[in-house]
């Protein structure tokens, strides 16, 4: 209980530090928002526009500490403003309605690395020297050296736009109704498989090179030898003793993967004009829209947090020497 306490009260900490950086940001640029905007509207705003912008964007005149506490208490009650590209919706509404298709997206696509990427790890220590250990990490390896966006936009032209397998662009059929009907569902993963695709196939190596590792590191252990000189089952010993120990590491690396899910992979996205939270926050940086900008970076910082808290508490759970500290 004190290890969560301790582990919680450092999350908190760290929470308000990047409200508090996400509040100091945009003062601490040269000018202010408005005035960015304004030279990039050549001049076309009204004075009492822009006044009103920097009273909506709480950058006035009035002193820091208390744009501080007037925005510390505007998070705390879930409002973060009003989007200008999209004014005059709320950011909230906007996060709300893109961090689906991100979630959607970016958890298919770690679900099926993972499981994909840690069975492989442990079929090739198993049988190292094997065919899996001696073909596999090379290949995926290389695979995992290209850039998202090299790979996305060469699995958009080959199975895209050459041999027309999938749709190319956004999370579903223009003109087609969102509903829960098998024709929508279909449709969505039809959109959805090029895009997961290529982050399965960038990360997938990452994922199956750690689990070898540690699984190597693991049939070291005097607990396998045991299991072995007492007969059991080899599928036992590999699932039931060595894999099981071996996942913590994992554990971990899930947690911190499952909270940048939020972040989406913002270059898939872009290729993809997949409609998730990465798409929509480089939408906000072309159109100098500070408040979703915000919106979107505390968004992302606040799954992270969240994902790495939720495993320490699994860690507890999952390792009984973390209940001893």
């Amino acid at each position: 209980m004190r290890f969560i306490l301790r582990r919680l009260g450092f999350y908190l900490i760290a929470f308000w530090a990047s409200i508090t950086l996400n509040f100091l940001l945009p003062r601490f640029m040269p000018g202010d928002p408005v005035s960015r905007m304004f030279a990039r509207t050549q001049g076309k705003m009204q004075p009492e526009q822009i006044e009103a912008l920097r009273k909506m964007l709480g950058v006035d005149t009035r002193p820091i500490w208390e744009q501080y506490v007037d925005y510390m208490h505007n998070i705390l009650t879930g409002q973060m403003g009003v989007s200008i590209s999209r004014f005059p919706t709320p950011v909230t509404e906007v996060i709300s309605a893109q961090i689906g298709w991100t979630l959607l997206l970016g958890g298919t696509a770690l679900v099926i690395a993972a499981v994909v990427g840690n069975l492989l790890g442990i079929l090739a220590a198993w049988r190292r020297g094997g065919a899996i250990d001696s073909a596999l990490p090379p290949v995926l390896v290389f695979i995992g050296s290209f850039p998202y966006f090299w790979l996305a936009m060469g699995a958009l032209y080959l199975f895209g736009v050459v041999l027309g397998w999938f749709p190319i662009r956004h999370a579903f059929t223009d003109g087609l109704e969102p509903a829960f009907t098998t024709e929508f569902l279909g449709d969505v993963a039809a959109h959805l498989v090029l895009p997961a695709l290529t982050i399965v196939l960038v990360s997938i190596g990452g994922w199956m090179l750690g689990m070898r590792n540690t699984m190597i590191a693991t049939n070291s252990e005097d607990y396998i030898t045991m299991a072995e000189a007492k007969g059991l089952r080899p599928g036992r010993i590999m699932l039931r003793y060595a894999a099981r120990n071996a996942m913590l590491p994992s554990v971990t690396s899930f947690g911190m993967g499952l909270g940048f899910v939020v972040g989406g992979a913002l270059l898939t996205e872009v290729v993809f004009a997949y409609p998730g939270v990465g798409y929509q926050l480089l939408n906000a940086v072309q159109g100098l829209d500070y408040p979703l900008m915000q919106g979107l970076f505390l968004t992302i910082t606040a799954a992270v947090l969240l994902a790495n808290f939720l495993v320490d508490i699994l860690y507890v759970r999952l390792d009984p020497r973390v209940r001893s500290n």
